[in-house]
């Protein structure tokens, strides 16, 4: 009941950022910023468990700037710069400020959590500036969503084969098969309800290319949902914990609620500017 409450608040909370008026996408943007900065304090606490002491307060305020970064530029070449720029002055700050013999895992930990939970988000406002932006983000959160939700009954019911017993015990590939199912159906229905709503004149939804398209891209979405899971699983136990937080009741913490997304908004991104 927690986890369903927790997700019945937040979602429509989704999803109304997801659809303000372009002029409001610096809320959109400082939103995904301080989820990003609070998945790096979590990821940051785990990385305590395995012996490292990252400077949480420095890779908080880098994870910052490199929102800020993108949001002044959005040019790749600039943002890679500031990007390697901050890794740099993290590995200084590290150099000086850790003891010599934490130097490399205090390091190592905070330009990889720069990277893993700060870099990867962006790719969501990213996603959003395009002409159809908010449809393309929606498409995101659905895909995700659905594959999760239909994993978790399929698998309750069906599973009998563990998908990867070391990383999460949990998992089946019966699992597996009705999340990408999940995610493929609910590509269909948000475009035909798009195409449903532009034969009304109705400019909500758009999902130019054909149905096939989305389908195939809602299911490579969806794999790589899954390997995000099982990576940020990876990472809880070996350290030993189950949950990375406590913030959301039911679901753990930010990290646990954002890991899919951690893999799967990159791809997307990936897949609309190499195919488009």
């Amino acid at each position: 009941m927690k986890r369903v409450l927790t997700a019945a608040v937040l979602a429509p909370i989704a999803l109304v950022l997801v659809f303000l008026p372009p002029s409001w996408q610096p809320l959109f943007v400082a939103v995904v910023a301080v989820v990003s900065a609070m998945a790096a304090w979590e990821y940051l606490g785990l990385a305590r468990g395995a012996g490292a002491r990252a400077p949480r307060i420095a890779v908080l305020v880098s994870t910052l700037v490199l929102y800020a970064a993108w949001w002044e530029w959005q040019d790749a070449e600039k943002f890679l710069t500031i990007f390697g720029t901050l890794s740099v002055a993290l590995l200084i700050y590290c150099t000086f400020a850790s003891p010599i013999e934490n130097v490399l895992p205090d390091s190592a930990s905070s330009i990889f959590c720069l990277f893993y939970t700060g870099m990867t988000l962006i790719a969501i406002p990213a996603l959003r500036e395009k002409p159809n932006g908010p449809s393309l983000v929606l498409f995101l959160l659905f895909v995700v969503w659905a594959g999760d939700i239909s994993a978790y009954y399929a698998g309750s019911k069906w599973g009998r084969h563990k998908l990867a017993p070391r990383l999460s015990p949990a998992k089946s590939w019966e699992g597996a098969v009705a999340s990408i199912a999940g995610s493929m159906g609910i590509a269909a229905l948000l475009f035909g309800l798009a195409t449903l709503l532009q034969r009304q004149d109705i400019a909500v939804l758009s999902y130019p290319q054909d149905l096939h398209y989305w389908l195939i891209t809602a299911s490579v979405v969806n794999v790589a949902a899954q390997v995000g899971d099982l990576a940020e699983s990876a990472l809880k136990r070996s350290v030993g914990v189950k949950d990375s937080g406590t913030l959301l009741p039911g679901h753990g913490g930010i990290l646990d609620r954002i890991d899919a997304l951690l893999f799967a908004a990159p791809v997307l991104w990936c897949m609309q500017a190499m195919w488009l």
